[in-house]
């Protein structure tokens, strides 16, 4: 890849197109497709160095890299079987989407199948993250095709971790959202705690931060907990499905079956596009 080369985004949900957004404004010429057109182009007009464009051939067709950010492992492929045959021969496929390790090995195989080379290489990190350029690469892939795609890859992220050569990336990314969204389930129902005891919130973060307990992803949700205020960054609708996608790979535990519906009360209640921080949004109104 040069080091500036056109790269196609697909998918212009929040993440899409913060990644399409941050690309641009580090001279890469971007180009955004989504199903829903009008999405793609109002991320575009708000971005410099990404073009709209209403079809997937025309999109991917040219480009050296393809990065799909979809929202599961269904849409992924349904997209890429279109897309396949319109990329360039030496393009790279970066499936940056939270599929889950069954879901990868087989877009993994249509890739193959299509003599496409491919990365599964889903991120840690969200919107706010990719607009900054900090996101964490959860790669896995073979050398020579990471090493090709890797000026993208550190455009976006401020690490690339080299994880595998199969799917462990999708693997890995499940078990960081498991961790990060039965955490912020933890901080709601300790927060809470917090009320009954009479400790002030910012007591709390004081004494956590002090010591080698400070989580700041955890810490952060507060701010947003105590304001009432879910930006979306990592919707609790999409926490919710890669939860359920580690809970029928893994033996269920009283934990993360909690916490699995601790999210689905939380969607049923109307929350589901807002930030995961919303799992708190009972509490101090009769809730947990």
């Amino acid at each position: 890849m040069s080091t500036h080369p056109t790269v196609t985004i697909l998918g212009a949900g929040a993440l899409g197109a913060a990644m399409a957004a941050r690309l641009g404004d580090t001279g890469h010429d971007v180009r955004l497709w989504n199903r829903t057109a009008d999405r793609a182009k109002e991320a575009a007009a708000r971005s410099t160095g990404v073009t709209a464009v209403d079809r997937v051939g025309e999109a991917v067709t040219g480009s050296a890299a393809v990065l799909t950010v979809l929202r599961d492992g269904d849409a992924v492929a349904e997209v890429m079987g279109e897309a396949l045959s319109f990329m360039d021969s030496g393009a790279v496929w970066i499936q940056a989407s939270t599929v889950g390790p069954d879901h990868a090995r087989a877009l993994a195989e249509t890739a193959d199948r299509h003599h496409a080379d491919y990365l599964d290489a889903p991120v840690s990190g969200s919107t706010a993250p990719a607009r900054q350029g900090t996101l964490v690469w959860l790669v896995a892939g073979q050398d020579g095709v990471l090493e090709r795609a890797r000026p993208v890859l550190e455009a976006l992220g401020s690490s690339v971790l080299h994880v595998g050569t199969g799917v462990e990336g999708s693997s890995l990314k499940l078990a960081v959202n498991a961790w990060l969204t039965a955490s912020t389930v933890a901080m709601s129902d300790v927060l809470g705690l917090c009320d009954t005891l009479g400790i002030e919130h910012a007591t709390l973060v004081e004494a956590l931060e002090a010591g080698p307990l400070a989580m700041p992803y955890a810490l952060g949700k507060v701010q947003m907990m105590d304001a009432r205020s879910y930006e979306p960054g990592f919707t609790v609708r999409l926490a919710l499905k890669d939860v359920e996608l580690s809970l029928a790979i893994a033996t269920p535990t009283p934990l993360f079956q909690a916490v699995r519906d601790r999210l689905d009360e939380t969607v049923a209640d109307g929350h589901g596009d807002e930030d995961v921080a919303a799992v708190d949004y009972r509490r101090g109104h009769g809730g947990g």
